[in-house]
């Protein structure tokens, strides 16, 4: 498997959809716009689900539907504890140098309750404080490091600084009933040429294929 990043977007986005086929994840992630923020390249994700279900984290099953012959995708029970450690990391780990797991952890906030985003969110929190103490000029020898390492650590107090204000204002739409989360109403509309419409009625025929 390529990243973690790409390993927790794949099982986060069948986790919305499933059970749901292989093109349809390929397309609702390229409305994403994954090839730019999450280097995801669009051959690459068939590759990638197909890898998952070789580890065991996704469950194949192959269709015939209206004449044809479709791999479908769900969850095993391996891979939504996968994806739920993944996520979880991914939330709370601060890595300056490295946001994408977090950003793609943001992506898949409506496939948690409020109340975990929140306990997630808080512990970012913490670790963003204790994290900004190492970046504190007072505790580095700056007459032995080079200036420009100290530019450097200047940037990700600043970057830090800007986030912690940032996501004390997400804890505060969250805390005042903002966002989607699981098991809540969604509270916007897909348009009406959004894929998802037809996912959906495709969701159904598979279920009933599949005689959940």
């Amino acid at each position: 498997m390529a990243t973690t990043e790409t390993r927790m977007l794949l099982l986060g986005a069948v986790a919305i959809f499933e059970p749901v086929n292989g093109y349809q994840i390929r397309r609702e992630l390229l409305t994403w716009g994954v090839e730019d923020w999450a280097n995801i390249r669009p051959g690459s994700i068939y590759n990638g689900l197909a890898t998952l279900a070789q580890r065991g984290e996704l469950v194949r099953h192959d269709l015939r539907d209206g004449g044809r012959e479709v791999a479908v995708y769900e969850l095993s029970d391996t891979g939504r504890e996968e994806f739920r450690r993944l996520f979880e990391e991914a939330l709370t780990a601060v890595r300056p140098t490295a946001p994408l797991a977090f950003q793609t952890a943001l992506s898949m906030l409506p496939l948690v309750s409020r109340d975990d985003a929140k306990r997630l969110l808080k512990q970012r929190l913490a670790n963003l404080d204790e994290a900004a103490q190492g970046y504190d000029e007072k505790s580095v020898d700056v007459e032995h490091v080079p200036p420009h390492v100290l530019a450097v650590m200047d940037y990700w107090d600043r970057v830090g600084r800007v986030e912690r204000e940032w996501l004390l204002r997400l804890l505060f739409r969250i805390e005042d009933g903002e966002l989607d989360f699981l098991g809540e109403p969604m509270g916007w509309t897909p348009a009406a040429d959004d894929p998802g419409h037809q996912m959906s009625a495709d969701r159904e025929r598979y279920l009933a294929m599949l005689k959940h």
